[in-house]
C-alpha cells in the first residue's frame, strides 16, 4: 500500500537515480575529463611554425595547470582547417582572425566566442593596411594598377576580406585591376613577398604603430620595418576572438573562461610571451560583435560568386 512516506521515498530514489536531486550532481556531468581527457587548442598561422609554437607553448601549458588536463597545441596548415577542425570537433578551443571565426558560424559550425584581443591603448579593434617598399614610386592603391598584389589567405580578415570590401567601395575588380593577385598562405609570407620583388604590395594586419606583423617581423630580423611603407589602411575591424565548442561541458566552458580571462594577473609573463608585451589581457566577448563580419563574409561571397572566382 502506497502511502506519503513511500511516495516521497520513491521520488527520491528517482532523482537519485537520474541525478536530479538538489545539491547532487551526476558524476557524469562532474567528470568531464574521463571524455576529454586532452584538450586541443588551434591557432591560425600569422608566423612560421616554430614561431607560433614558441610563443604559444607557455599559453597551453598554462592552461593544462588551470584545467588539470592536458592541453596540446595545433598549429593549422590555413585557416581553413581551424574551422574543419571544429566542425569535425577534434578542435576544442581555437584562436580565430575575425573572418576565420564568422566563416565557422555562417557554415554551421557550432563554436562560441568568449575572449577578444585587447590592443595597447584599450581598444578592441585593428586594422588592414597594404605594404609596398619604401623605395617604390606607389603612393596610393590606387597607383598598383598593372602591377602583383598578394593576399593572405581566402579566409583572412585583413589580408582578404576587408581589402576586397574596401577595394568593392572604390569599384577596383583586382583580379582585372592588377597583373596578378596572388595568395601568399601567411601573413609573414605576404611581406617577404614584397620585400623580394614577387609582389608590389601586400596586406597585412596593424594593431597600432607599437604593434603589427611587420614590427614583429622586424624584431626578430626577417625585415627591416623603414623598408616598407603604408598606402591604405582601412576602417576599425573588431578583434580576433578566441572561441570553443558549443558541445563542451558548461563547467568545462566556466573554467576555460576563467583561466584564459585572469591570465594577464595570474601569469603575466606567459600572456606577455604571448603578444611580446605589446597588448592587454583577454576581456569576454560573444557572438554580437562579430555579426557585422558575418555579414562581411555575406558581401565577399557575393562578390567571388559575381567575378566567377
Amino acid at each position: 500500500m502506497l502511502n506519503r512516506r513511500s511516495i516521497v521515498a520513491g521520488a527520491a530514489g528517482l532523482a537519485l537515480a537520474n541525478g536530479l536531486l538538489i545539491g547532487v550532481t551526476p558524476a557524469a556531468a562532474q567528470d568531464w575529463k574521463s571524455k576529454y581527457s586532452e584538450i586541443v587548442f588551434a591557432i591560425i598561422p600569422h608566423e612560421n611554425a616554430t614561431t607560433t609554437t614558441n610563443r604559444y607553448t607557455p599559453f597551453v601549458n598554462y592552461l593544462s595547470q588551470q584545467l588539470g588536463t592536458k592541453v596540446v597545441l595545433r598549429i593549422a596548415n590555413d585557416y581553413a582547417a581551424v574551422i574543419e577542425g571544429q566542425r569535425a570537433e577534434n578542435i576544442h578551443i581555437a584562436m580565430y582572425g575575425p573572418a576565420s571565426y564568422a566563416r565557422a558560424r555562417a557554415t554551421g559550425v557550432k563554436t562560441e566566442p568568449f575572449a577578444i584581443e585587447i590592443s595597447s591603448d584599450g581598444n578592441r579593434g585593428y586594422h588592414s593596411v597594404l605594404y609596398v617598399k619604401a623605395s617604390s614610386p606607389f603612393k596610393t592603391l590606387e597607383d598598383l594598377k598593372g602591377q602583383n598584389l598578394c593576399h593572405v589567405d581566402p579566409n583572412s580578415t585583413s589580408g582578404n576580406n576587408v581589402p576586397r570590401f574596401a577595394m568593392d567601395k572604390m569599384g577596383i575588380e583586382p583580379e582585372k585591376f592588377f597583373a596578378k593577385v596572388v595568395y601568399s598562405g601567411s601573413h609573414e609570407n605576404a611581406v617577404i613577398a614584397v620585400d623580394q620583388g614577387t609582389c608590389d604590395g601586400a596586406f597585412n594586419w596593424w594593431n597600432d604603430e607599437k604593434e603589427s606583423n611587420l614590427l614583429r617581423m622586424a624584431s626578430r630580423g626577417l625585415v627591416k620595418a623603414e623598408n616598407f611603407r603604408i598606402v591604405f589602411k582601412s576602417d576599425q575591424i573588431v578583434n580576433s576572438p578566441m572561441a570553443y565548442l558549443s558541445s563542451l561541458p558548461e563547467d568545462l566552458k566556466a573554467k576555460i573562461r576563467d583561466a584564459v580571462l585572469n591570465i594577464g594577473t595570474r601569469d603575466k609573463a606567459t600572456f606577455d610571451s604571448i603578444y611580446e608585451g605589446k597588448q592587454l589581457p583577454f576581456q569576454a566577448v560573444d557572438h554580437s560583435a562579430y555579426e557585422p563580419v558575418v555579414e562581411l563574409i555575406k558581401f565577399v561571397d557575393s562578390l567571388r560568386k559575381k567575378s566567377g572566382s
